[in-house]
């Protein structure tokens, strides 16, 4: 369903490159194309907010333009800005070793520099079981785990995204201020700017996180751990209203918050990480430098960015694992497509559940010779794709204990689910052609054969 009333933006006559679609077509694009439960966005024009919108097809949660989602990494602009506002007070410089705060890490000789850069060669991922999925313990717990033998490049070497680097920094952040990260974000961003609806805990009114099976369309649901010590890499939640506000302020600054000229120093890149600065990202979009930050976490998918010149931004948030293409919302929002589509696109829905049982069992990728293909369940119907090609081939309905050829080569003809002695699907057959579960030897003899009687 549409989550909110179509609008149109008005390109002014100064405007080199006026859009050429509406808003609402581009996200109805993005939840088509990405098999998104719901999708927010919203974007911004020289620093006005000009269009929200939300496209929800859940069928278990009523999903709004004002809910809340998981932001995942875009918590890491907020912790940085956070060293920044310490650095500026003159509590910390950047190239100061982060054991100056923290020593009991195994990590203490990294800079505060590198560790915004992600250039100071730690693992990206603690140690133990995915921290983004499970309930998080102490940092005293996360030290004990992490013990510096997980680095994986000497400080400086090369560009490597670490989250255990922002629960070090988050950790500096407390104990200079005396008062828990969240705490500190609350009293030193959140409320200055106005952004009442980011919270740690998911509000009342939240999207909830799902995954998509890949070949059912079926949801499954995520879960919204509360990650402990590793929150300031990712453990926010927000709107896409507070969002925009977060995102003009990283294009103008704020009195109480932090200057412009160091909000342009962070938006400089740290060698040697091209596109990366000091807690934020880089992305060129056409003839746009933008900055900002993409965030996943399980269940959700955010992307956040400015153009710190026009302060023109985007913000969308998704409740998906994968699906949104978090780095192309930019250009999809933000700049014109070539050519206008003709209509928007109908909306991708999941699929209910239970998927039929005969539907089940031929799920997933089958081969024909050596070539892979992905057999889903889309709408009430197997499809098949080439997964070289990404190309629907083939669309059959279930018909006894088979299914009809409704589209494709093979339409009209019957495809039949070959058995083994004990029940299971050995190979699909349709008029000759065979489906194997794994690419099979042109010389040896074909499925379904008189070597092969399964």
């Amino acid at each position: 369903m549409w989550c909110a009333p179509a609008r149109r933006w008005t390109p002014t006559p100064s405007e080199s490159r006026p859009l050429v679609t509406t808003y609402d077509d581009a996200l109805a694009s993005l939840q088509a194309a990405g098999r998104l439960p719901s999708v927010s966005a919203a974007v911004a024009r020289g620093g006005a907010p000009v269009w929200q919108g939300c496209v929800s097809v859940l069928p278990d949660a009523a999903v709004t333009d004002a809910s809340a989602y998981r932001i995942g990494s875009i918590t890491k602009t907020l912790t940085a800005v956070l060293v920044l506002q310490l650095r500026d007070e003159g509590r910390l410089r950047l190239d100061d070793p982060i054991g100056r705060v923290v020593p009991e890490t195994g990590y203490a000789a990294a800079t505060v520099r590198e560790l915004l850069a992600h250039t100071a060669g730690l693992q990206s991922e603690p140690a133990g079981p995915w921290w983004e999925r499970v309930d998080g313990g102490t940092f005293d717990e996360l030290t004990t785990g992490n013990d510096g033998t997980g680095r994986v490049a000497a400080a400086g070497e090369f560009y490597h995204y670490s989250n255990l680097g922002f629960a070090l920094l988050g950790e500096a952040v407390a104990r200079l201020s005396g008062a828990s990260w969240w705490e500190v974000v609350q009293e030193r961003l959140l409320g200055p700017l106005g952004m009442g609806a980011t919270s740690y805990h998911p509000p009342v009114d939240h999207a909830p996180g799902r995954s998509v099976d890949h070949f059912a369309h079926t949801l499954s649901a995520e879960p919204h751990s509360d990650t402990g010590a590793m929150a300031p890499a990712g453990q926010l939640w927000s709107t896409v209203g507070d969002l925009l506000r977060w995102a003009d302020f990283l294009a103008t600054g704020h009195p109480d918050v932090l200057s412009a000229a160091t909000l342009a120093e962070m938006a400089e890149p740290v060698p040697p990480a091209p596109a990366y600065g000091l807690g934020l990202r880089l992305l060129r979009v056409g003839d746009r430098a933008l900055v900002g930050h993409t965030g996943s976490m399980p269940g959700f998918q955010a992307s956040l960015f400015v153009d710190r010149g026009t302060r023109d931004a985007v913000v969308a948030l998704a409740d998906a694992t994968t699906g949104l293409g978090p780095d192309r919302v930019p250009g999809r929002l933000l700049a014109a497509p070539d050519d206008p589509p003709a209509a928007a696109p109908a909306p991708w829905r999941p699929s209910p559940r239970p998927v039929p049982a005969a539907v089940a069992e031929v799920l997933g990728v089958w081969f024909w010779g050596n070539t892979a293909f992905g057999f889903e369940w889309v709408g009430g119907v197997l499809q098949a794709h080439d997964l070289r090609t990404g190309g629907l081939e083939e669309r059959f309905l279930p018909e006894g204990d088979g299914f009809l050829g409704i589209e494709g080569y093979h339409r009209g003809e019957r495809l039949h689910l070959r058995r083994r002695a004990d029940g299971s699907v050995g190979h699909l057959e349709c008029a000759t052609f065979v489906w194997t579960r794994t690419p099979y030897d042109p010389r040896a003899p074909i499925p379904g054969g008189p070597a092969d009687p399964a």
